[in-house]
């Protein structure tokens, strides 16, 4: 079943002077305007586009990527309010509604804030809420595992550290000791699951994954052609000497100059580590 607020993948049915009408089965023939239609489009060609309501509550196609979707979560820039609530910039022509009863605080113009996107079920109108904590059940079901990638958005900062939301369905906490970059609210990274305790919560990580050690063994690498081949830091070093010099968690230190050293391009000794010439 086709649904609004998503992408998919439509036939075209009809060519009309002001755009192309797409088969969106249940809901009927839906407008894609011209002017976001590929030049050679024609009838039976298969198009991915977004849909959603136009200003006349009427669905409509288009092929911009909008900033958010239905499910997700977003930071977004409020542009106007309203008698009837705020309205963000969520990349589309029409503005996307936070009706008043779904703004965790009254919302200012030129503010951003988080929030999460979902169709009202009285009208199927697409809408977003800032009350993101009831769009989130820690008992609801995952399969997340040790060392899988995910995707994050920062959600707010703790006594531990910070919270994020995983891949838009759970919380999950980066701990300070192991951040060592600025994080900022709404911001969306790249992470990883580092552990998922007995209670179920879950603990992540910014490194992890091949990528990551090749970053960090390249930043090692770096500073010893720099230090003429030499640097005092070494695996007994305290977590705070490796984070300063080289920006990692001692951990993830000790995994880059463990593979720097299986490839025999250091040595490890007790006064820190060698760049092998």
């Amino acid at each position: 079943m086709l649904k609004l607020g998503a992408t998919h993948q439509l036939r075209v049915s009809k060519v009309v002077d002001f755009g192309f009408y797409l088969d969106a089965q249940e809901l009927g023939d839906v407008l894609l305007p011209k002017k976001y239609a590929p030049k050679d489009l024609a009838i039976g060609d298969l198009l991915y586009v977004f849909l959603y309501l136009d200003s006349e509550d009427r669905p409509i196609a288009t092929t911009k990527t909008p900033k958010a979707k239905v499910g997700e979560f977003a930071y977004l820039k409020c542009i106007a309010r309203t008698h009837v609530g705020a309205f963000l910039d969520w990349g589309l022509e029409k503005d996307l509604l936070v009706p008043f009863a779904e703004q965790h605080r009254p919302m200012e113009v030129d503010q951003s804030y988080l929030v999460y996107l979902y169709l009202d079920k009285n009208d199927d109108r697409i809408v977003a809420s800032s009350k993101i904590n009831k769009f989130l059940d820690d008992e609801k079901p995952h399969d997340f595992t040790p060392q899988q990638q995910v995707d994050l958005i920062i959600a707010n900062s703790t006594d531990l550290g910070f919270k994020a939301i995983i891949n838009h369905s759970h919380w999950g906490v980066l701990y300070k000791n192991d951040v060592f970059q600025k994080l900022s609210f709404g911001q969306s990274k790249k992470g990883f699951i580092k552990r998922i305790r007995e209670d179920g919560k879950i603990d992540l990580s910014l490194q992890g994954g091949k990528e990551t050690r090749d970053k960090y063994a390249k930043i090692i690498l770096n500073h010893l052609e720099k230090q003429q081949g030499f640097s005092p830091v070494h695996d007994k070093s305290s977590p705070e000497i490796i984070a300063n010099t080289f920006g990692m968690s001692k951990g993830a230190f000790k995994k880059a100059i463990g593979g720097l050293y299986k490839q025999r391009l250091i040595s490890i000794q007790k006064d820190g580590i060698h760049l092998v010439k």
